[in-house]
């Protein structure tokens, strides 16, 4: 092949990963619309569109109600049926589901777990997850891989849980233990970096070159944060660990070898147990925040708000950020109280940097991790949608 050759084959499969792109975050759409998102020519979207079709990614059929005069353009959509698994083991319970290109949600269930499960049992409930699963995937296209999000500090290269301090693990290889008992790529991640990750790409954050997202499990706190558009990762990718900012040095020691982390003073364990329950899924656990009339936890939920915004003005004040996004059950917090914290920030923050800031609960509710990790499941169709499709 030519280098003229191998620069128009370049051309093509950058593209193709364009209009694969804009479908996938985008929706259906018509190829008049790819046509003026993308600039290309109209001939080009057709050839592209034809391909993505042929390799079995995308669809496109005439819209069911026709508008205007002329010939209808096409509705192009990305496929839904190429899937990924996903798993979010975390204290005493673990999420696992099916979700697949374009952000969709197919299969979503809660399973509880060990208050302190080990990585073997997390394997051993994942393998059993995919097992269960297994008659129901015939109905889908193809299965990508497993994505696992972990409230860890995660080796993504390899696939190793350095440290998951709540869980209690340390240097598990649970990439590789996964993948010698399901047939499949496994990809571990941060469940924290990956939720923002979503939230930037599906939900509020989208074209927000500035963004911080703070997640709360019951594994602790986590987050992420976009700064000129580029996610901040830091020193092995171990960046953005935002719950353990130091809020009360006095306080409870943490697992991290601090006192007083916000993670410690912001908990999940003590608003549930004053609920009066040892889990709840997070639908539940907002409702019983919204509809709370017991004072112990009216005032718990007070305190928390508080302890929340300290550390949130911590991060204003050193990333200035243009949007602050919530996830896990301090979205459910935050929705409980947010004029309180909201009238707060200011107050404990550099003021010229938090006066335009705007604060949201995650725009994904309860898939936002899920859909985070699937989308690093998704990175191989992307890298190359070519060597993908032919490969099916």
């Amino acid at each position: 092949m030519s280098q003229h050759q191998r620069s128009n084959e370049q051309v093509r499969r950058s593209n193709l990963r364009e209009v694969l792109h804009a479908l996938h975050y985008d929706g259906p759409q018509s190829r008049a619309v790819l046509t003026r998102r993308t600039g290309f020519y109209r001939s080009t979207i057709a050839a592209l569109v034809s391909e993505l079709v042929e390799l079995g990614l995308a669809s496109e059929a005439l819209p069911e109600e026709r508008t205007g005069v002329g010939r209808p353009s096409p509705i192009v959509a990305i496929n839904a049926g190429i899937v990924a698994l996903v798993a979010y083991p975390d204290v005493g319970s673990m999420i696992v589901g099916v979700v697949g290109l374009g952000g969709v949600v197919h299969r979503r269930e809660r399973l509880e777990l060990s208050a302190s499960p080990t990585a073997s049992e997390v394997v051993r409930e994942i393998a059993a997850a995919v097992e269960n699963l297994r008659t129901d995937l015939e109905r889908f296209d193809r299965v990508v891989g497993l994505g696992v999000a972990v409230p860890a500090l995660v080796d993504t290269q390899s696939g190793t849980v350095e440290l998951a301090p709540n869980l209690k693990w340390s240097a598990e290889p649970l990439g590789r233990m996964l993948e010698e008992r399901i047939e499949l790529p496994v990809v571990v991640a941060n469940d924290a970096q990956v939720g923002a990750a979503a939230e930037r790409q599906f939900g509020p954050g989208r074209g927000v070159d500035n963004m911080i997202y703070v997640n709360g499990s019951g594994g602790g706190i986590g987050g992420g944060a976009y700064v000129d558009g580029r996610e901040l990762r830091g020193y092995r990718g171990f960046g953005a660990e935002f719950g353990h900012i130091v809020i009360d040095p006095g306080g409870e020691a943490c697992y991290c070898g601090q006192n007083g982390c916000l993670e410690r003073v912001v908990r999940h364990s003590e608003l549930l147990s004053l609920i009066g329950r040892g889990s709840l899924d997070a639908d539940e656990f907002e409702q019983a925040l919204l509809t709370n009339t017991d004072v112990a936890l009216s005032d718990a939920i007070d305190q928390q708000i508080d302890r929340l915004s300290e550390g949130i003005a911590v991060l204003v004040s050193a990333l200035a950020p243009q949007l602050v996004v919530l996830g896990g059950f301090l979205s459910s917090l935050y929705r409980a109280r947010s004029e309180r914290l909201e009238a707060q920030l200011p107050e404990r923050s550099f003021r010229a940097l938090s006066a335009e800031v705007r604060v949201v609960s995650g725009g994904l509710g309860a898939h936002e991790v899920l859909i985070g990790i699937s989308e690093r499941v998704f990175e191989r169709i992307f890298s190359d949608p070519v060597v993908f499709g032919s490969a099916k």
